[in-house]
């Protein structure tokens, strides 16, 4: 169970910071040290803004998923 919980949590746990990387034109990995040293330095607010862009992602994937063409209409 711990593994799946693992597994799962690194498939869409890390997309938000691959979605930055790509638009923002860096490498995810920074990204992500970033996110990690911003927690430590400021007890946390970076995480919560990091479970916002997370929603916001899931959410607009949601949307242009059941949207796929014009005459869905």
């Amino acid at each position: 169970m711990i593994e799946r919980l693992k597994g799962e949590f690194e498939r869409r746990g890390f997309e938000v910071c691959h979605r930055m990387g790509e638009r923002l034109g860096i490498r995810p990995s920074r990204i992500r040290i970033f996110f990690i040293y911003t927690s430590f330095i400021t007890l946390g607010s970076p995480l919560i803004v990091y479970l916002i862009l997370a929603f916001i992602l899931r959410l607009k994937d949601e949307v242009s998923q059941k949207r796929a063409s014009i005459f869905d209409l």
